[in-house]
C-alpha cells in the first residue's frame, strides 16, 4: 500500500472512517457540555494537545523535520491573544486568527534560516528559538508582563455556553478541522511532495520541486497549528506566565508525535489521549511524570517503531492477510495505450562550452566541450576520477561551474540551480537510484508530471487525476515496468527501480536526459532490455547523454562517444573509433601493456634482511630471479581460462614452489535479488602478487569487500586462508588472521593527526608498535614530515600512503589494495608503485585492484580479468597483457 494515500483504517477516506472519526469529537462535544469545569478543562488539554500534535506531524510525519521548540509558537499564539484581549480591547474572534498568523509567519521566518540544516543542528536552532521566545516574555516586561505574566483575558462565548465548555468545544472543533486538512494535504499533491523531499531532496530537485520552499510551507502551517492551539490556552487557562512555556512542554508535543505514530492520520489523536490523560491517572505522582513518559516512549519505540497507530496498523495487515489471503495484496500490472509513446516534437540541444570544474586544488572537470545531440545517445566514458559524473553534476545544476558554461537550445543556463534546469527539460538519473521510497511507484511518475507545480495546499488534482494517472501507468509500461503501479517504490527489486527512476524522468516531458550508470547492477539480460529502452528513447527524439562503464552496451547503443581522462577531453568519435583510439587504451590501461617491457618490481631488500612482516617469509629466496618475467614460448598461445589450473610457464622449473596462501571458490555476493559475482574462484599464492583487472561495475570492489567481511556473500562458496574458513568471519578476525584491506578512497580517520592514524594500526598487535612506527616513517618519508597534521589535510597520495601504511602496522600476510592510484597524479601513481614494489620485493602477498592495468601488471606475477561478476581471463601477466580479453573488459572492444 502507498504511503501517499491515506493509513489503510486510520485515515478519512471512506464514509466509514469519516463517520468513526466524527462519532469520536461528537463524544468529545457532549462530554464537554455535560461534565464538570475540571474535566471540560482536561478535555480542552487533550483537543489542544492533538492540534500541536497533528502541525506537529505534518513537519516530523510528512516533510521529516524535528523541532523541539514549537513550545514557541504555542507561547507566540497564547501571548497574542492575552495582549489583544486584555491590553488592546479586541474580541477574542479578532485577536485568535491575529494570533495564527502570527505564528505561522514567524515559523516561515525561522524555517528559512533553519531548513539549511538537518538533524541535531536544526533541533538545537528550534530548542534556541523556544528559549529565546521564553526569555524575550521575560525581559519585554512592559508588554507581556515579565514573570508575572497577564491576567484578565478575554474569553470566547458560545451562545449560552461560555468558560471552559465554550474553550473545549472550540478545542474539538479545531482539532477536527486540523486533522482533516492534514488527511487532505497529505493525500494530495502537496502531501506527495512533502514526502518526496524528506525521501531524497536531491531527487526532488531534479523533478522541479524546491525542497526548501516546500519545508518552509510545512513549518509554517506547524507552527500555525501551535498558534491556533495556543491562542485557545490563554483563555483556557485565564492568565499566562513564561514558565507555563518551558521546554518541557516542547518534549510533550514530540511525544505526542511519537507515541501516537508519525505520519499517520490518527497518531496524533492517540498521542494526545496518552500525554493529556495519563497525568490525570498519575497525579499522585506528579514529580514522577517525565520519567514515566521516558519509560513509556522507550517502550513504544522498542516494541512499535512507528507508535501505537503502526503497531495497530501492521496488527490489521496481518489479519487481512490471513483472511484473504494473497488477495489482500493482490495488485494489478499497469496497462499502456496502443501505440503510446513520448510526445513527437522538436526538442533542444544540450552543449557544454570549456566547462571546467575546480574542487579546491583538484581540477575534477577542466575545459570540456560536447554536445547531447537530439535524436542521439552521446556516451561519457573514462576511466575512475575522469570527471565524468561531475561533467554531469554540472550539467544537471548540482554543482556551478569554475569556469565555461553550457547551454539548451543556444540559451545559456550557467548558474541556474537543478530545480530550474529541470523546469526548462533537463532530466537526469542518478548512479544510486533515488526514487522516493515512501510513494507508491505511480506517485513517483505522476509527481513528476507537473515539473514542480503543486496547485492549491489542499488539491490533489495534479496528483490524483485520471489523466495523470493514465499518463503515469503508461509511461511506466513504456519504460518496461511490469509490476504493480500502487507497489511503495522502496519495496521495489533493483531492476524495477531503475525503469522507475527512468520512467520519472521522462515525465518531464524534457529535452534531454542524463543517465549516470544506469546500468549498474543489472545482469545480462537487464542490460540488454536497458539498452533497448534507451535505444527506444534517443528514437523518440530525446538527446540522451549517458554515463556508463559496462562497454559492451556504451559501445551498442552510442551514437557518439566522449572520452575523458583526469577530467580533460581525450577523444571523441563513433564507437568504433574510440575503441580503436590508442590515446583512450593508454588512459584505460595505463602504462605500456607491451609484454617484453621490463618488470617495474627490481629493488630487492639489504642482504640477509628478514622481512618485516611478522615472521619468515617461508620458502621465499630474496635473491631469487622474479616470477613474472617468464614469457610464452613463441608462437604458444595464451593459456587462458583453464579452471583450477595455472598458466604454462616454461620456466616453472626453475622457480621457487610457492605455497597456495588464499583461495577463493564459486563465490557468489551481490547487494539485492541480483548477484554481482557469480561463482568467482582464484587463488593467490604466498609471496606474489596478483593484479584483478576489469572496467568498473565487473564487481572487482565487491570481491575486495567480501574477501575482507565487509560485505557477507550471499550462498555458496568459500573463502580459505591457509586452509581456514574466511567465508562467515567478521572483519576483526579476519584482520587478526593476516589478510587486511587497503579501501578504495583510502578512508583516513580525517580528525586525527598521522601519528594516530599510524598507531591505530596497531590496534590488534600493540606489541612493537613504537619500532614499527618508526618502520613506517622510514618506508613513507614524506609522512614523517606531516607527523603530525589531521590526516583529512594531506593530499591524495599522502593520504594513500598514510593508508598503506596504517594497514601494515596490522602485521598483514597477504595486502588487499583496492584502487590504490585512484585520483592521484602520474608522479605520485608512480612513487606509490615504487613503494608496492619494494613490498613485493621484500616477500608481502599482494591481492590488486587498479583500473591503470599496465601498471598493474607491471607489478603483478599473475592476473585475472572480470567482467560483469564473472572471471572471463587469468594467466601470467605478460599472458593477459597479450590478450584481447582485457581490452574487450575495458573498452568493448572485439
Amino acid at each position: 500500500m502507498s504511503d501517499s494515500t491515506p493509513r489503510l483504517w486510520l485515515g478519512l477516506g471512506t464514509p466509514a472512517q469519516l463517520a468513526a472519526v466524527c462519532l469520536v469529537f461528537g463524544t468529545g462535544a457532549v462530554m464537554a457540555l455535560t461534565v464538570n469545569p475540571y474535566y471540560a478543562f482536561v478535555l480542552a488539554n487533550v483537543a489542544l494537545l492533538a492540534v500541536v500534535g497533528i502541525g506537529l506531524n505534518l513537519l516530523m510525519g510528512l516533510s521529516g523535520q524535528v523541532s523541539f521548540g514549537h513550545v514557541g509558537f504555542y507561547a507566540v499564539g497564547a501571548y497574542a491573544v492575552a495582549i489583544l484581549t486584555s491590553k488592546a480591547g479586541l474580541s477574542f474572534w479578532l485577536a485568535w486568527p491575529i494570533a495564527v498568523l502570527l505564528a505561522g509567519a514567524m515559523g516561515a521566518l525561522l524555517a528559512l534560516p533553519a531548513l539549511r540544516v538537518k538533524g541535531p543542528y536544526l533541533a538545537m536552532i528550534t530548542i534556541a528559538f523556544g528559549f529565546i521566545v521564553e526569555h524575550a516574555i521575560v525581559e519585554m516586561r512592559d508588554l507581556t508582563g515579565g514573570q508575572n505574566g497577564i491576567m484578565g483575558i478575554g474569553s470566547p462565548k458560545l451562545g449560552p455556553v461560555a468558560g471552559e465548555q465554550a474553550v473545549a468545544l472550540l478545542a474539538l472543533l479545531s482539532a477536527v478541522v486540523v486533522l482533516a486538512g492534514y488527511a487532505w494535504l497529505s493525500r494530495g499533491t502537496w502531501g506527495a511532495a512533502l514526502r518526496a523531499v524528506r525521501d531524497s531532496e536531491t531527487a526532488a530537485e531534479s523533478i522541479g520541486l524546491n525542497p526548501l520552499a516546500v519545508k518552509v510551507v510545512a513549518f509554517a502551517l506547524s507552527a500555525a497549528c501551535a498558534g491556533l492551539a495556543g491562542g485557545l490556552f490563554a483563555p483556557l487557562s485565564g492568565f499566562v506566565t513564561p514558565h507555563t512555556f518551558g521546554f518541557v512542554q516542547s518534549i510533550l508535543f514530540v511525544l505526542v508525535v511519537m507515541l501516537g505514530g508519525a505520519g499517520s492520520v490518527a497518531g496524533p489523536l492517540v498521542g494526545a489521549l496518552i500525554v493529556g490523560l495519563l497525568p490525570e491517572l498519575l497525579s499522585s505522582l506528579e514529580e514522577y511524570r517525565l520519567l514515566f513518559f521516558g519509560g513509556l516512549l522507550l517502550l513504544v519505540l522498542w516494541a512499535a517503531p512507528d507508535g501505537m497507530v503502526g503497531l495497530a496498523e501492521r496488527q490489521w495487515r496481518r489479519l487481512l492477510q490471513r483472511l484473504r489471503g494473497a488477495r489482500a495484496l493482490d495488485w494489478q500490472p499497469a496497462t499502456a495505450p496502443e501505440g503510446f509513446s513520448l510526445p513527437a516534437r522538436e526538442r533542444q540541444v544540450l552543449a557544454a562550452q570549456g566547462l571546467t570544474m575546480q574542487f579546491g586544488g583538484v581540477r575534477a572537470v577542466g575545459d570540456l566541450s560536447l554536445q547531447a545531440r537530439t535524436a542521439a545517445v552521446t556516451s561519457l566514458i573514462g576511466p575512475n576520477g575522469a570527471g565524468k559524473s561531475t561533467a554531469l553534476n554540472v550539467l544537471s545544476g548540482y554543482y556551478q561551474p569554475t569556469a565555461g558554461g553550457f547551454s539548451l537550445g543556444g540559451h545559456a543556463l550557467t548558474g541556474r540551480t537543478a530545480m530550474r534546469l529541470a523546469r526548462l527539460g533537463i532530466a537526469r538519473s542518478y548512479q544510486t537510484s533515488q526514487l522516493f521510497g515512501s510513494l507508491s511507484v505511480e506517485d513517483n511518475v505522476a509527481l513528476a508530471l507537473n515539473r514542480g507545480r503543486l496547485g492549491p495546499l489542499l488539491g490533489d488534482a495534479r496528483l490524483r487525476s485520471a489523466s495523470a494517472r493514465a499518463q503515469a501507468r503508461a509511461l511506466l509500461v513504456w519504460c518496461g515496468y511490469a509490476g504493480a503501479p500502487q507497489a511503495r517504490a522502496a519495496d521495489l527489486p533493483h531492476v524495477d527501480r531503475r525503469l522507475v527512476e527512468i520512467a520519472r524522468a521522462l515525465a518531464l516531458d524534457p529535452e534531454v536526459l542524463l543517465l549516470d550508470e544506469p546500468a549498474a547492477g543489472l545482469s545480462r539480460e537487464d542490460k540488454t532490455a536497458l539498452a533497448a529502452l534507451l535505444r527506444r528513447i534517443a528514437d523518440a527524439g530525446l538527446g540522451v547523454l549517458l554515463v556508463e562503464h559496462d562497454m559492451a552496451l556504451v559501445m551498442g547503443i552510442s551514437d557518439h562517444v566522449v572520452v575523458l581522462d583526469a577530467g580533460q577531453w581525450l577523444a571523441a568519435g563513433t564507437p568504433a573509433e574510440v575503441q580503436a583510439n590508442a590515446a583512450v587504451q593508454q588512459a584505460y590501461l595505463g602504462a605500456s601493456l607491451d609484454p617484453h617491457a621490463p618488470p617495474l618490481r627490481g629493488s630487492l631488500p639489504p642482504e640477509g634482511a628478514a622481512p618485516p612482516w611478522g615472521g619468515p617469509a617461508e620458502g621465499l629466496d630474496p635473491h631469487a630471479p622474479p616470477l613474472r618475467g617468464a614469457l610464452p614460448p613463441e608462437g604458444a598461445g595464451p593459456a587462458l581460462g583453464r579452471p583450477g589450473g595455472w598458466p604454462a610457464d616454461p620456466h616453472a622449473a626453475s622457480e621457487p614452489i610457492k605455497v597456495e596462501m588464499l583461495g577463493v571458490g564459486q563465490l557468489v555476493a551481490g547487494y539485492g535479488a541480483e548477484p554481482v559475482l557469480h561463482g568467482i574462484s582464484l587463488a593467490v599464492r604466498r609471496g606474489e602478487a596478483v593484479a584483478l583487472l576489469g572496467a568498473n561495475g565487473a564487481g572487482k570492489s565487491t570481491l575486495m569487500r567480501a574477501l575482507s567481511g565487509l560485505h557477507r556473500p550471499l550462498s555458496g562458496g568459500g573463502i580459505h586462508l591457509e586452509g581456514e574458513d574466511l567465508s562467515q568471519a567478521g572483519t576483526e578476525a579476519i584482520v587478526a588472521r593476516g589478510m587486511v584491506l587497503v579501501p578504495e578512497g583510502r578512508q583516513v580517520f580525517p580528525e586525527l593527526s598521522v601519528l594516530d592514524n599510524i598507531r591505530l594500526g596497531a590496534f590488534l598487535h600493540p606489541e612493537g608498535r613504537e619500532a614499527r612506527v618508526e618502520e613506517m616513517l622510514q618506508r613513507f618519508p614524506r609522512l614523517r614530515e606531516r607527523l603530525h597534521q589531521r590526516a583529512g589535510l594531506l593530499s591524495g597520495g599522502e593520504q594513500q600512503m598514510l593508508a598503506i601504511a596504517r594497514a601494515l602496522m596490522s602485521r598483514p600476510r597477504i595486502l588487499l589494495l583496492d584502487e590504490p592510484s585512484l585520483g592521484l597524479a602520474p608522479k605520485v601513481i608512480e612513487e606509490l608503485f615504487a613503494s608496492l614494489d619494494r613490498l613485493r620485493s621484500e616477500g608481502m602477498t599482494l591481492l590488486l585492484v587498479d583500473q591503470m592495468a599496465g601498471l598493474a601488471l607491471a607489478l603483478a606475477d599473475r592476473a585475472y580479468v572480470m567482467e560483469s561478476g564473472h572471471i572471463v581471463a587469468q594467466g601470467s601477466s605478460a599472458e593477459i597483457a597479450a590478450d584481447a580479453s582485457l581490452a574487450k573488459a575495458y573498452l568493448g572492444a572485439h
